[in-house]
């Protein structure tokens, strides 16, 4: 089957109850594909343990001097050869299709997960397991469910082999049929230990990987500080737990292995010596034993199929269990039902806090955490999943519309939040600015307001294959090329350009002088007039451009005015605008 389906259109919507339902959901959301691997592995099984049965027949043959009988019998076995081959080379392609269409779904759910939740995610999830999931767990997955197909094949092969061995010789047969399982399910018992210390693996692993991008993060920071090698040991710690878990987990593996090829060949020794017995008393034809020996021979690779199940279902609950966690998260329970009628002409208001922002209006918001601060701004953009231990709140509404209530689509295209540490991709800044809602403000427009004159510039430079084109200018990974400050700008500008109904801002301007930010506080209030704006500011230059303040204090609206106005009439705002830690607001989330 060609790859082309792949990425899928839409990756549905899959059963979270248990990590065991999740795997049974990929299973049959492939049921084509795993309905072929499973007639090519029986053509290619089936042709196996069919040939000892021709070799069976042309040695009985030869024994008995019949020429014509060793010509069918090598014939047979030719076709039984052939067919084989041919089964195992589609059963691979069909297989690798199989694991590839599985991984894939994986990573598309996950990634829609991302989306769906936004900078939500990383409160719920550490950044390091959402890539240990997208990355390690969905190969396992696709490997378990890539399995499956093999597991029935050898089931359904198996019973045949038995069913013909019984008819031949019954004692040879019903040790057939009773061996492979009891020597398959010999195998369970490492599972439970083995999954425990492979979870144990994986966590470890998780907290490493998290520990290694937040370095990485800030690895400008901490050589700024000479802070590399406390960051080093801890990684080197990290580490080390992380190569004893795995430790102990091959140990267990190694064993399980070892019973994937020792049972089977002690089972074939038991049942080829008993058939020999036969054979040596007259009881057994020479012919009838080879066949026997060939087809009970063959069941050893049924049997690290089962063995090889066994091993793959220990992995892949976990890595199951994993990304179950991370798609299970959601803010809200039930469909969306509500719709919003012209968000920009609508007050934002959160009943948590009291605080309202007006249509058309630009208000600043002022509160002495920055903690909650971001945690609010995430909040009057709706659909944000809870923190753990966090209680329920009431939802944001938006003209008397709960935000939670309608379509997270829709939600996002009327609020748009700005968080302080924006992501800028790598591509061309044309590509960066492509983004829904442009085009309605021209982006020299955007970038004028934002100041970035300086940042297209050093784009240009960096970029000379661009001929001083700046929209052709590449950004690189996360903006790294550029300064704290012309990044945040940049993401301003995208912000800005996208041109949302309601526009909400966190520290926009906190990585810029005050020359730039008084510039571009007169240039957000001009492009964003008409339009209702929120940003969350304590810098007397953006404050005194607002509309109007809202002061927040113990997570309440406490007070809401002029900026000028506030500082004369209002201590506490006073002191958070002047940095006064005399007189502490004391939020709390």
């Amino acid at each position: 089957m060609p790859l082309t389906p792949l990425p899928l259109a839409d990756p549905g919507r899959p059963d979270l109850t248990s990590p065991t339902a999740f795997l049974r959901w990929l299973g049959r959301a492939q049921r084509r594909g795993q309905v072929l691997a499973t007639l090519w592995a029986l053509v290619e099984m089936g042709g196996q343990a069919a040939l000892p049965v021709a070799l069976g027949h042309g040695v009985q043959a030869a024994v008995d001097g019949d020429p014509a009988g060793i010509w069918r019998a090598g014939g047979l076995a030719a076709l039984l050869a052939a067919a084989a081959a041919a089964g195992a080379v589609l059963l691979h392609r069909q297989a690798v299709w199989n694991w590839i269409h599985a991984a894939t779904h994986v990573r598309q759910l996950v990634a829609r997960q991302a989306s769906h939740l936004g900078s939500g995610l990383s409160r719920r999830i550490a950044t390091g397991e959402v890539v240990a999931v997208g990355s390690g767990d969905v190969e396992r997955i696709g490997w378990y469910v890539e399995l499956n197909a093999r597991v029935r094949a050898s089931v359904l092969v198996w019973l045949a082999v038995s069913s013909v061995v019984l008819l031949t010789e019954p004692a040879l047969g019903i040790g057939v049929l009773l061996g492979v399982p009891v020597l398959a399910a010999s195998m369970w018992p490492l599972i439970g230990p083995f999954e425990r210390r492979y979870a144990r693996q994986r966590e470890l692993g998780g907290k490493a990987a998290e520990l290694a991008a937040d370095t990485v993060a800030g690895l400008r920071v901490l050589r700024g500080i000479g802070g590399e090698e406390l960051f080093l040991d801890r990684y080197r710690a990290a580490s080390q737990k992380v190569r004893a878990a795995a430790v102990r987990s091959a140990r267990i593996s190694a064993l399980m292995q070892t019973q994937e090829v020792l049972l089977p060949g002690l089972f074939v020794v038991g049942v080829t010596w008993y058939g020999a017995r036969l054979a040596a008393s007259g009881e057994l034809a020479v012919g009838t034993l080879i066949a026997v020996y060939g087809a009970t021979a063959f069941l050893a690779s049924p049997l690290r199929i089962l063995g090889e199940a066994a091993h793959a279902w220990s992995v892949a609950r976990v890595s199951a269990g994993r990304a179950v966690r991370v798609l299970s998260l959601s803010r809200t329970s039930g469909a969306a039902e509500a719709a919003l009628t012209r968000p920009g002409k609508a007050d934002l208001h959160d009943p948590a806090t009291g605080l309202t922002a007006r249509a058309g209006e630009l208000t600043a918001v002022v509160c002495g955490d920055p903690d909650f601060a971001g945690a609010l701004a995430e909040r009057l953009g709706g659909h944000v999943p809870l923190a753990e231990g966090e209680s329920e709140q009431p939802s944001v509404r938006l003209g008397g519309t709960e935000l939670d209530a309608v379509p997270l689509a829709e939600a996002r295209a009327a609020v748009l939040v700005h968080d302080k540490d924006p992501v800028l991709l790598s591509g061309t800044l044309a590509e960066l600015f492509d983004v829904p809602g442009a085009g309605r403000v021209p982006a020299a427009e955007a970038l004028a307001a934002a100041r970035c004159e300086d940042v297209l510039e050093a784009l240009v430079d960096g970029t000379p294959d661009c001929g001083g084109d700046a929209m052709r200018a590449r950004v690189a990974e996360r903006g790294r090329s550029l300064s704290g400050g012309q990044r945040q700008r940049l993401a301003l500008a995208r912000a800005l350009l996208a041109d949302p109904p309601v526009l909400v801002l966190d520290e926009p301007t906190s990585a810029v002088d005050a020359h730039t930010e008084e510039r571009i506080a007169a240039g957000l209030h001009g492009l964003r007039a008409g339009r209702t704006t929120v940003v969350f500011a304590t810098s007397p230059l953006l404050l005194d451009r607002a509309d109007r303040v809202v002061l927040l204090r113990d997570g309440r609206a406490v007070a809401a005015g002029r900026h000028r106005e506030l500082m004369r009439e209002e201590p506490a705002y006073r002191a958070a605008v002047t940095r006064d830690e005399a007189q502490p607001l004391g939020e709390a989330v």
